[in-house]
């Protein structure tokens, strides 16, 4: 078990694996495989280490989670209660947010081709922060907030030009990118001076978000630099008191023992003082700060439970083991090669058929990024708290798999045997 050291809230008792508490094969029994588990008091952890963090140094800040990575009502709850804010980047996230209740003036809303649907939807909901992507985006913004009779806070997303060491699919603070206003390229700048004729919008600060799965606290660094000395250069057009700046998310996790990402605390102290440091070195007001972790708070949570099916040797090359699930559940190995931990859950020998499966830190991107793929039905999702399970998502049925379908070949075929009858 030494390749799972790095493994949070699990131990093995009388051969049997335990997660925050309960027993996974007792898990599988009762909910069926494939399950994916979240450990809700692990999630409450990574929160608490970010708040208490950024409350060591201020109380000017907001840790926005990363709706993409996961989201439930029952999830949207949790982070209620420990008082975070809410990234979502759609009209579906935004609903979910509004349908737990969620507070409006702690949401921010991403998206770099937003419609007219969801920015309307936005201003009636009160979303506390538009983070504007592009010219046309600006001018949608301002025109239907003039309608509803609104002046709407907005932050632009600029991309500082910087290229991080991840998977180049999760690269985002370069220039050649889809999202967010350059600033070498001059179009950041263009931005901040068209909003300043804007009646309907209000800029009230900047964002960035240069990448995902990171380790290197220096490219954060580096971008802060960036970011700050651009609204130093601009400042007349900012807040003189209640400056914003958004620092985006991109703190990696552990998937196996050889990934190294900082602590949670550091990675807030390095985010706080260097910009108390640069805003200082410049003449600015320190900003209020915001952070939009997804991904190091509900990775590492969750797990997904699989039962063992075909055992396939191929000699002297390897040997397949086949589970019930599917990139339609595990999308990200397809996707971007990730790389996985995993034990047999019951056991502590050879796998063999029936066995229970446990891959661990899928928290994230696997039931947001999940699908129907192969017509086959979602499983379940399941919160852990305090050592009890509840059902946060219900298992898709066959049913639901055909809920939206329609026939109309076979409904033509229906009236004609019909008409034949009478």
């Amino acid at each position: 078990m030494s390749h799972l050291s790095h493994i949070e809230g699990f131990v093995i008792r009388d051969g049997k694996l335990f997660f925050s508490g309960c027993d996974t094969v007792a898990l599988a029994r009762d909910f069926g495989t494939p399950l994916w588990v979240l450990s809700e008091d692990l999630v409450r952890e990574k929160c608490k280490k970010y708040c208490d963090s950024f409350r060591s140094h201020t109380s000017k800040f907001s840790v926005a989670y990363a709706g993409k990575a996961f989201l439930t009502t029952g999830f949207c709850g949790l982070l209620k209660s420990e008082e975070m804010g809410l990234d979502v980047c759609s009209a579906g996230e935004l609903h979910t947010a509004k349908a737990a209740g969620f507070n409006m003036d702690r949401v921010l809303f991403h998206g770099n081709n937003k419609t007219r649907m969801e920015i309307s939807l936005a201003l009636r909901f009160g979303v506390g922060r538009f983070v504007v992507d592009n010219l046309h985006e600006l001018s949608l913004v301002n025109q239907l907030a003039k309608e509803a009779n609104l002046v709407q806070p907005i932050f632009f997303r600029v991309t500082p030009g910087i290229t991080t060491h991840t998977h180049h699919y999760v690269q985002t603070g370069h220039l050649d990118t889809k999202f967010g206003f350059g600033i070498d390229n001059g179009q950041a700048e263009e931005a901040i001076r068209v909003s300043a004729g804007l009646q309907n919008v209000k800029l009230v600060g900047l964002h960035c978000h240069i990448g995902s799965q990171l380790f290197d606290l220096s490219s954060f660094k580096a971008a802060i630099h960036i970011v700050l000395e651009f609204m130093a250069k601009l400042r007349e057009f900012f807040p003189k008191q209640g400056l914003e700046l958004d620092l985006g998310g991109g703190l990696g996790v552990r998937y196996t023992s050889e990934d190294y990402p900082p602590p949670i605390e550091e990675y807030v102290d390095t985010l706080y003082m260097t910009t108390q440091s640069k805003t200082k070195e410049l003449g600015m007001e320190m900003p209020f700060l915001w952070v939009e972790p997804g991904r190091s708070i509900v990775a590492p949570a969750g797990i997904t439970l699989y039962t063992v099916g075909a055992i396939k040797e191929i000699p002297g090359i390897r040997t397949f083991l086949s589970v019930d699930g599917s990139m339609a559940d595990h999308p990200r190995t397809a996707l971007y090669g990730s790389i996985y931990c995993a034990v047999l859950a019951n056991k502590v020998s050879e796998a063999s058929p029936d066995d229970i499966l446990a891959v661990f830190c899928t928290g994230a991107y696997h039931y947001s990024m999940s699908s129907n793929y192969n017509r086959l039905p979602r499983p379940a999702v399941v919160g852990l708290s305090k050592g009890k399970p509840r059902l946060l998502v219900r298992p898709e049925t066959f049913e639901d798999l055909l809920r939206h379908d329609e026939n109309p070949s076979l409904e033509r075929g229906l009236e004609t045997a019909n008409r034949g009858n009478f």
